[in-house]
């Protein structure tokens, strides 16, 4: 009875992550906070669902398998959201209106695909040097 109801908790509260995330792409305004929203809800509520599903089975071969695929998730979700935002902001994909800050602007150059470092990292360098 109390497996079930752990079980249940977990599943229900993972279920209401990922709608969580799911929100966030409808609500959120530009690419950036949208995968915020996606990486960090969807990656806690997926490993919730996935823990719920080895505790009620309770075998050794669902438990690795789950936590092997929690481990997977945990390591390429944000892997794959900076690669998804570095291509994004490249491309051109606009930021939202009110973003304070842009720390590539000016630094990118589209030609040759680099990125330069900040003027006072060269200063730091060149000190240490």
């Amino acid at each position: 009875m109390m497996i079930e109801m752990l079980t249940g908790i977990l599943l229900v509260v993972g279920a209401a992550f990922m709608l969580i995330a799911a929100l966030g792409v409808w609500r959120m305004p530009d690419l950036l906070t949208r995968m915020h929203a996606t990486t960090k809800a969807g990656v806690l509520g997926a490993g919730l669902m996935l823990a719920g599903v080895a505790i009620f089975f309770a075998e050794v071969n669902v438990l690795v398998r789950a936590l092997a695929v929690i481990i997977f998730v945990m390591l390429t979700a944000p892997v794959a959201a900076h690669v998804i935002g570095r291509a994004g902001y490249f491309v051109g994909v606009p930021l939202w209106e009110h973003t304070l800050k842009d720390e590539l602007k000016g630094r990118y150059d589209g030609k040759t695909h680099t990125l330069a470092s900040p003027p006072e990292a060269a200063e730091r360098s060149k000190d240490e040097g």
